[in-house]
């Protein structure tokens, strides 16, 4: 089974943390030359000097806030006018937790923004040189939300879903050439973002963080919570030439948490 990335770039959104640090990780660790993107400098240029380079690839990086489609845009275009990107990432933080009710119009509209625009802009600007290698692969980091909503998640339950099937649409017109668009669906993932949503529902219960977590656990069939490193591996496969013929799909990893086959 081929799965190494050598003479691959990999563009890794979100990279300076959890999942699209893992994922940055692992990627590197395969071969790919890796592109970090995200807004905090002095972690990105940490992040890129700490990369695995088992082939002497110069990783790099680029600062760009997500809040500002214009300056994802700008920078993208310049990012490919320098380098054919394979392998795109797709992953940013989700929108903050609440009930759909308690959510501001603003908060539905940003997030369409920072998610599927920018995922759409991303995308535009490397289908030319992957179309021109004859190899692509799109991969975004969503949520099990897509399957099914999570409660206190109302904003994030609408957004992921549209970006699944924005994602679906580009599989169906892009797979001619070898262009293929998956889905990663994270469960309960120990990240800072998870820390975060325990954080808050245990503020609206009026429960401690400990119970909130154990809740949780006990959602899940294997009884943890998943490190990011498991979904970097599944994120890894998706990106190389062994998974050819897997387009247009969706998969959970989420110990089995999801209640859909």
């Amino acid at each position: 089974m081929n799965i190494s990335l050598e003479d691959k770039t990999a563009l890794v959104c979100g990279s300076t943390q959890g999942i699209g640090l893992a994922v940055a990780k692992e990627l590197a660790n395969l071969g790919a030359t890796c592109l970090l993107l995200a807004r905090n400098e002095k972690v990105l240029k940490e992040t890129a000097q700490l990369l695995p380079a088992p082939n002497q690839q110069l990783h790099e990086y680029y600062v760009a806030d997500f809040a500002d489609t214009k300056q994802v845009e700008k920078l993208v275009t310049k990012i490919v006018s320098n380098h054919t990107v394979h392998i795109l990432i797709n992953n940013t933080g989700g929108p903050k937790a609440g009930p759909i009710i308690e959510a501001a119009e603003e908060e539905f509209t940003n997030a369409f923004q920072q998610h599927l625009v920018n995922n759409h802009i991303l995308t535009k600007a490397t289908i030319p040189g992957m179309k021109s290698a004859g190899y692509g692969r799109i991969i975004n980091i969503i949520s099990t939300t897509v399957r099914i909503p999570l409660n206190n998640l109302g904003v994030s339950n609408t957004i992921r879903a549209a970006v699944a099937s924005w994602s679906k649409t580009m599989a169906n017109e892009l797979g001619q050439y070898n262009i293929t668009f998956n889905n990663i669906l994270p469960g309960y993932t120990d990240t800072q973002r998870l820390r975060s949503l325990i954080d808050d529902i245990s503020k609206r219960r009026g429960v401690t963080k400990e119970l909130v977590e154990k809740e949780m656990i006990d959602s899940i069939p294997m009884k943890r919570l998943g490190d990011a490193s498991e979904i970097a591996t599944v994120v890894s496969f998706l990106a190389s030439p062994a998974a050819s013929y897997v387009n247009g799909v969706s998969i959970p990893v989420d110990g089995g948490r999801t209640g859909t086959v």
